[in-house]
């Protein structure tokens, strides 16, 4: 919660409104209805609020923060509008209104949650946005099809989705977020697709049985332990697009044999390649020979 504990918080009339984004109602209870003003709805803003029964949210507000309605245990309706494009986590545990929805559950499009889902999923079709941990630890999941309406995976969204061997990620999709398939320890072959330009950091990170890796050549950055610990990977061709390599993107990947740094990559982060045991065949550019010790652990 932004402000959380200040005296100048408390000293506040509620709701808190701050250049249209509400930051505090934490006092809520009963039937609220959300002031036309605002267009976001802070984190834990109405965190704990026990006796709020039902909130209508009014159009123009695009963005609904993490743990925003958490733990209103008394809370049964929500009117949310059409123009809500992004919803954070657990913005809506412990909620009556949220038990009450079956799964998965999609708002304005957004795959918010879909923690039940086991074996082979489809996720339906007009979905745009699969949402932060959307399917956070199905551990039971084995392939997911995603539809090419979709254009965003969320932060953790896959994350710890142990026995997912399969996935297809269309073409439509433009943005992977940060630890979306981080420990898919099943997970043998991805490509990325076309339109994709960043590798998030951590995206891939314990993705043990990963071999076979797809990047395109729109990519320009991999970021941070991206592909730390995929200790199958036995090969990867970057782009000549790529101009960034994070600290430590290939740290721990042990069979890793060769590596071909094109001419147009500026920075390669410390630790890069620490810890590729079976690096045989290395080409790196002459501008990173002083750095090729911090580069590669030794």
């Amino acid at each position: 919660m932004l402000f959380y504990e200040t005296p100048w918080l408390e000293a506040q009339a509620q709701p808190v409104i701050i250049n249209n984004i509400l930051v505090d109602y934490t006092s809520a209870s009963g039937n609220i209805n959300i002031p036309n003003s605002v267009t976001k709805i802070s984190g834990y803003a109405f965190f704990n609020c026990s006796n709020l029964t039902s909130v209508n949210i009014p159009d123009g507000v695009t963005e609904i923060g993490y743990s925003a309605f958490y733990g209103c245990s008394s809370l049964t309706s929500i009117t949310i509008p059409d123009s809500v494009t992004e919803i954070g986590d657990s913005a809506f545990s412990g909620t009556p209104w949220l038990k009450a929805q079956s799964q998965p559950i999609i708002i304005n499009n957004i795959l918010v949650d879909y923690s039940s889902a086991i074996g082979n999923i489809v996720i339906p079709d007009g979905v745009t946005k699969i949402g932060l941990k959307a399917f956070f630890d199905c551990s039971s999941l084995i392939s997911i099809t995603i539809p090419n309406s979709v254009t965003k995976i969320g932060d953790y969204a896959f994350y710890g989705c142990s026995s997912l061997t399969s996935i297809t990620i269309p073409d439509s999709v433009t943005e992977i977020g940060y630890s979306a398939f981080y420990g898919c320890s099943s997970l043998t072959s991805i490509i990325i697709p076309n339109n994709v330009t960043k590798i998030s950091g951590y995206v891939f990170s314990w993705c043990e049985s990963l071999a076979n890796v797809t990047i395109p050549n729109n990519v320009t950055e991999i970021g941070r332990d991206a592909f730390s610990y995929c200790s199958s990977l036995t090969s990867i061709t970057i782009p000549d697009s790529v101009t960034e390599i994070g600290i430590c993107a290939f740290d721990g990947c042990s069979s890793l044999t060769s590596v071909n740094i094109p001419n147009g990559v500026t920075e390669i982060g410390n630790l890069a390649f620490n810890r590729c045991s079976s690096l045989t065949s290395i080409n790196i550019p002459d501008k990173f020979k002083d750095s090729y010790d911090d580069i590669f652990g030794r």
